[in-house]
């Protein structure tokens, strides 16, 4: 049984629709999304029905909150303001109630989904290296969990003590703990500009994590033809 576990689409079509073609090529039978459906990008109601009609655990995240309310997004950078802003506009009453709904963790067969951290997931708080990390340990109940927020791929294990692995690719051992974080299909910030995405064989106990080409020209063109800040397409390009 194959998972295919993805997350900050932040509206990125062409980013989503690669993840699933490969996540299908590879022969996933189940999807999981960790949130962050919307923002920058140029469709995020397609990218939400996509999502949404797939009928896969989704758990929320701070743009989907920030698109989702009528909050003044004081906690955000001026982007991402602009671009939830325009977000709203865009999301029918309806789409964002779906938003406003979504959990913040659950737990999918014999893992745990977050968005951001397992001790606060609300407060959107960003884990970077093994310090951040042991908080959410702290509270993971499960062998294994996934989250995203940081829009890089990190692999966290918790035996002794925490480190972070050497690999994106991982048997899980027995008597470990697991705090994945699979990257971002829509807007990846670890200087690789392709969409990432983690794959977990549950029968063969192992996670790896994928990057995948996508037509990023579209996507950036998009973002400029809506009107949206040019910076937000620019950056695409360079993985930041």
């Amino acid at each position: 049984m194959k998972f295919a576990i993805f997350g900050d689409i932040h509206g990125n079509l062409e980013g989503l629709q690669a993840v699933l073609r490969h996540a299908q090529d590879q022969g996933c039978g189940n999807y999981v999304c960790l949130g962050d459906i919307v923002g920058y990008g140029a469709n995020p109601v397609e990218c939400l029905e996509t999502v949404r009609a797939m009928g896969c655990p989704v758990v929320r995240g701070n743009h989907d909150e920030g698109a989702a309310n009528e909050s003044m997004l004081e906690d955000l950078n001026p982007l991402a303001q602009c671009a939830l802003l325009w977000t709203r506009e865009q999301l029918t009453r309806e789409q964002r109630q779906w938003l406003a709904d979504l959990k913040l963790v659950r737990q999918v067969r014999d893992f745990t989904i977050v968005h951001a951290t397992l001790d606060s997931p609300g407060a959107w708080a960003y884990v970077t290296n093994r310090f951040d990390a042991m908080a959410s340990f702290s509270y993971q109940f499960t062998q294994l969990c996934f989250y995203g927020h940081t829009h890089a791929p990190r692999i966290f294990e918790k035996e002794d003590a925490v480190r972070g692995a050497r690999s994106l690719e991982t048997p899980l051992q027995k008597g470990v703990k697991y705090f994945v974080n699979v990257g971002s299909v829509g807007q990846p910030r670890d200087g690789d500009w392709r969409a990432s995405y983690a794959i977990y064989d549950a029968d063969k106990q192992h996670v790896a994590i994928h990057r995948i080409d996508y037509d990023i020209e579209t996507a950036q063109r998009k973002i400029i033809d809506a009107g949206l800040p040019p910076l937000l397409a620019e950056r695409l390009a360079l993985g930041r």
